[in-house]
């Protein structure tokens, strides 16, 4: 198992982070056996806890947010060089912070697509956590979206979009030829309350079940 130093001003690694680390590499290596082996997965797994590895507020859950983020990009790799094909649309929402809007977007389009399509989210500054306000606003639809973190986009992740949605990100927005991209205008929620995440919100499902139906998936209820 490789090590996991970290240098700059983050504190070590503990040990207890290095088992968790340990124990998340031996799960992938299951999930991932036959189409990568020991080193791409550790140097995902590596590379994913370095980007959340600055932020102290969340320090004692980066073993576990570094395995998902992991896994989320060993898929993407997968269905970029052809490793995995399961015909199922892939659509990555982006915005500023991952805090808010691609949440929202993420959170409805996983509800009514359910397993026929996929869909991932990322930030161009990711933010520490999800904005508390949006998760009521989603929970008074009955969508939880309290689990999710902000996190970066990667290029794997990128790359394996058939859609890239982004919302207000701009320049920084990544961009690749023969991609499809489409904007979305839509309200920063940042600093609202609750009652005034409402509109963003409906406006954010709208836009959704419109793109689903693109897509020609059709919208669980």
């Amino acid at each position: 198992m490789t090590t996991y130093p970290h240098s700059g001003p983050h504190p070590e690694i503990t040990l207890d982070q290095q088992l968790a680390l340990k124990t998340a590499a031996t799960r992938l290596s299951g999930d991932f056996a036959g189409t990568f082996n020991t080193e791409t997965i550790e140097r995902f797994l590596h590379s994913s806890y370095d980007q959340f590895a600055g932020r102290a507020t969340i320090a004692n859950f980066l073993p576990l947010l570094a395995e998902r983020f992991a896994r989320q990009r060993l898929q993407a790799l997968a269905r970029v060089e052809g490793l995995h094909i399961d015909g199922k649309p892939t659509v990555l929402f982006l915005c500023v912070h991952n805090a808010g809007r691609s949440q929202m977007a993420l959170g409805f389009f996983t509800h009514y697509a359910g397993d026929q399509a996929v869909a991932w989210s990322g930030g161009s500054e990711p933010g520490d956590e999800v904005n508390p306000a949006a998760i009521a606003a989603m929970t008074e639809r009955g969508i939880d979206i309290g689990g999710e973190y902000p996190k970066p986009w990667t290029d794997e992740v990128v790359r394996a979009a058939d859609v890239v949605i982004t919302m207000g990100c701009g320049d920084a927005c990544p961009v690749f030829p023969s991609k499809r991209y489409e904007e979305w205008d839509v309200e920063d929620p940042a600093g609202k309350d609750v009652a005034a995440i409402r509109p963003v919100r409906d406006e954010i499902e709208r836009r959704v079940l419109g793109l689903l139906d693109e897509l020609n998936v059709p919208a669980q209820r």
